[in-house]
């Protein structure tokens, strides 16, 4: 084990990498149980205010990012000083993404259904930062060999290709595989050669005058969010915790 960790992550300079990921992953558990706790008013826990105002986590969140990002710049990629920057970083990174969809949405919904997408912007933010560390790069670039490195035209080539893939998966309304595919361009391919889901722009475009291709693409996206939807929203349970239930409307008195 420590054998390929010296081969594998110190040698190729990815230890600071390895640092920020384990920091970032245990900061946004750490601070998931925390939450519960306080929701479930248990513990010594509780929420931060200062003149009346809710602090949220992603306050420090945003400065620790901050102050770890600009360390790491400064420090370089090797050092005890890039390992701490690392971790400062890695910190930041859970703490604010922990509170992406209030981010996205502009408003306090960490237990509503939207806060679902911090769960599922730190899994992915995870499971992309590890295949990093596995080997991977962006667009394929680990795929080119030495000699093809030394042409350059041979590596844009490479890039550019990959890059089309993954907006064309895009563009077919396939966020995830899109995201993935930018690190394993196996993963753009796939998605490729798949049908577009209903709505989006590929199929708005090309399924418009093919109504046999349309109800194929709906049927399978139909199949498909009712096979992974429940296994998906208890795992987000899991880590996350469960939304607060949405109120009934009020029954209308006539």
């Amino acid at each position: 084990m420590g054998h390929w960790l010296h081969r594998n992550i110190v040698e190729p300079g990815k230890l600071p990498l390895l640092l920020a990921l384990t920091a970032f992953v245990l900061t946004f558990l750490i601070t998931r149980v925390i939450t519960r706790l306080i929701r479930a008013g248990k513990g010594p826990f509780g929420n931060v205010s200062s003149g009346g105002v809710h602090i949220h986590h992603v306050v420090p969140g945003v400065v620790l990012t901050v102050v770890g990002g600009f360390g790491a710049v400064a420090s370089g990629r090797h050092g005890f000083g890039a390992a701490v920057c690392a971790v400062v970083f890695g910190m930041g990174a859970g703490l604010v993404l922990d509170e992406f969809a209030l981010i996205l949405h502009l408003d306090d919904v960490y237990w509503s259904e939207e806060g679902r997408k911090s769960v599922e912007v730190v899994v992915l933010t995870a499971a992309l930062v590890g295949l990093v560390l596995a080997g991977f790069s962006p667009f394929g670039v680990n795929d080119v060999t030495q000699a093809e490195a030394q042409d350059r035209g041979g590596v844009i080539t490479s890039v550019v290709v990959n890059f089309l893939f993954a907006m064309l998966v895009l563009l077919k309304g396939k966020t995830r595989m899109a995201i993935f595919s930018v690190i394993v361009p196996l993963v753009g391919l796939i998605g490729l050669v798949r049908l577009a889901r209903p709505g989006s722009p590929w199929a708005r475009r090309f399924y418009g005058r093919r109504p046999r291709a349309r109800a194929r693409a709906t049927l399978r996206a139909y199949h498909r969010d009712r096979r992974w939807s429940g296994p998906r929203r208890r795992f987000q349970d899991l880590i996350g915790g469960k939304p607060n239930p949405v109120p009934a409307p009020p029954l209308e008195h006539r």
